[in-house]
């Protein structure tokens, strides 16, 4: 079985989200009862195939983040890491705390909550075949080029997809590219290996998968968080709502 390693990006300044104390920033803010952040690290970190969940937090929040958290940390075996300036850095910066027996690095947004079981199969999967991949979902909305609140331009949405996470690659595929990246600051890892000229392969995403950026998107990842897909066994688990315990004594 390949061994993957799960970086978490964690490390964001939350400015769109409107909030920089550390308990109002996204990833720590709570969905249905539990933090954003602890969310996308437990869909990974029980898997057989993920030896290593690494998480980046920013500096700042670094010691209210262990202190905060020690209940959950102290449950989980989880290496955290501080991040830089940038999220480019702060990736770097988990890369280098990566076990040298890891065959593939996957990098997932925190702020991405609704990863679920099987999406996280495809794309694995996907890495192993083809070195590298990441899941995307087709843009279906006409894009639109502004300059202020002015449109200069209407962009073809032809050949162009929504890029998501978790992004996978080669454990030495990922280092060599953040080994020559140089200045260039990637706003995803995909980009800095298709820089090197190694083919990214898409696996088709869900438009579930969202990243909570907004105030809103938290209220819709909380309606979402219900309907996500599910593994059978579990929801062999699940009562109908107006049968209750009857209903799993039964048997039906």
């Amino acid at each position: 079985m390949s061994k993957f390693a799960v970086i978490v990006a964690a490390a964001g300044r939350s400015s769109r989200f409107g909030s920089q104390a550390p308990r109002e920033k996204k990833v720590f803010r709570e969905l249905q009862g539990r933090p954003v952040w602890l969310r996308s690290v437990e869909a990974f970190v029980d898997r057989p195939d993920v030896a290593q969940t690494i998480v980046v937090v920013s500096p700042e929040d670094l010691d209210w983040f262990k202190d905060k958290y020690a209940p959950n940390l102290g449950f989980r075996d989880l290496d955290i890491v501080a991040g830089g300036t940038e999220r480019a850095d702060s990736v770097l910066n988990a890369l280098a705390r990566v076990q040298s027996d890891i065959d593939f690095v996957a990098i997932h947004d925190a702020a991405r909550p609704l990863i679920v079981k099987q999406w996280i199969d495809d794309i694995f999967q996907a890495a192993i075949d083809h070195g590298a991949a990441i899941p995307a979902t087709p843009i279906s909305s006409t894009l639109k080029r502004v300059d202020k609140t002015s449109i200069t331009e209407t962009v073809p949405r032809e050949h162009l997809f929504a890029a998501q996470t978790p992004q996978v690659f080669r454990r030495e595929l990922i280092l060599e590219a953040y080994a020559k990246r140089g200045d260039f600051q990637a706003t995803d890892e995909s980009s800095l290996v298709e820089r090197l000229g190694h083919t990214v392969h898409i696996v088709k995403g869900s438009p579930m998968n969202i990243k909570i950026t907004t105030q809103e998107d938290l209220k819709i990842a909380n309606a979402l968080l219900g309907i996500l897909p599910r593994e059978k066994g579990l929801d062999a688990l699940t009562p109908p709502k107006d049968k209750g315990l009857d209903w799993l004594l039964a048997g039906q």
